[in-house]
């Protein structure tokens, strides 16, 4: 019986450019619609796209001739049906690897940003290929990061790399009972509510954790632990402001009840890929059982 080749799935995200260029129809319209906003972004942008060509191009030329290959656009990660085995690489900003890897369930992420190297996009273009071998061989150095859960009672659930935010869909006040794992509880009128990771320490909650006169220690990305922060809770004779922020380690969970018409949640920032959770429903968040893969330079 034969084996199936290893599949590599490249995921990547339409430029700036090729996103005005949809919008526009042609790149005479596009100038046009450029020309009095910014001198240099119609440069900065077609530079963007080039880039972005280019580095596909290498990948493509770096997945051996036998492989099978796959490719999915930002926009179709919630229906793509990744599989056991696949390696998958993400071309484009940190933002992207954060983007798929909520839809994996222990596959090898390669991140290459084509015109700079981030915190998670750690590979060059060209350095994909060896990246890729290492990665089906065994061999590769992968760096695990914990991942953020969020269920609801009738057994929807949203993951998260990032964080997972919890609030009003229009941005209003959102209204909850807020119940956290020692059992202490509070009903709460506020702007939401965020729950991140080690790796989303370094972003959103880096910002909210400063807000906090006695903030919870943020986790490494590795870790398994969240921090939790309510934002701008508002204070009257139903709502109180006592517990606005706290950790979860290991199996503790934040508990919700919605007290709204209905509430989002959301992970990541992608708000196009949310749950809704309607009045009177539970929201539950914690350390969810996945773990990025992420594959690192040696």
């Amino acid at each position: 019986m034969s084996t199936l080749e290893p599949r590599v799935v490249v995921v990547t995200r339409r430029s700036g450019y090729r996103e005005l260029l949809d919008r526009h129809g042609t790149p005479g319209a596009v100038a046009f619609f450029l020309r009095d906003r910014d001198p240099g972004e119609l440069a900065a942008l077609r530079a963007q796209d080039d880039a972005l060509t280019a580095a596909l191009e290498i990948v493509r030329s770096a997945v051996p001739v036998t492989w099978r290959t796959g490719r999915a656009d930002r926009s179709e990660l919630a229906a793509f049906p990744f599989a056991d085995g696949d390696v998958v690489v993400a071309v484009g900003p940190d933002g992207l690897v954060a983007n798929v890897a909520k839809y994996l369930d222990g596959q090898p992420v390669i991140g290459t940003d084509p015109q700079r190297v981030g915190v998670l996009a750690r590979h060059r273009p060209d350095g994909v290929g060896s990246a890729l071998r290492a990665a089906v061989d065994g061999s590769a150095v992968v760096e695990e990061r914990c991942t953020v859960v969020a269920e609801l009672d009738d057994g929807q659930r949203l993951l998260g790399l990032n964080e997972v935010f919890v609030g009003d869909r229009g941005h209003q006040s959102a209204r909850y009972l807020l119940r956290t794992p020692d059992g202490r509880g509070e009903q709460h009128s506020s702007s939401g509510v965020v729950v991140g990771t080690g790796t989303g320490a370094t972003g959103w909650c880096a910002s909210l954790v400063r807000a906090v006169a006695d903030p919870p220690p943020l986790p490494a990305p590795g870790a398994a632990a969240l921090a939790w922060f309510v934002r701008e809770a508002w204070p009257s004779p139903t709502t109180g402001t006592s517990l606005v922020s706290g950790r979860l380690d290991g199996g503790q969970r934040l508990e919700l009840t919605v007290g709204s018409d209905a509430l989002v949640v959301f992970s990541d920032g992608g708000e196009a890929d949310r749950l809704m959770a309607v009045r009177g429903q539970r929201i539950t968040v914690g350390v969810s059982e996945r773990r990025l893969r992420l594959v690192v330079p040696a």
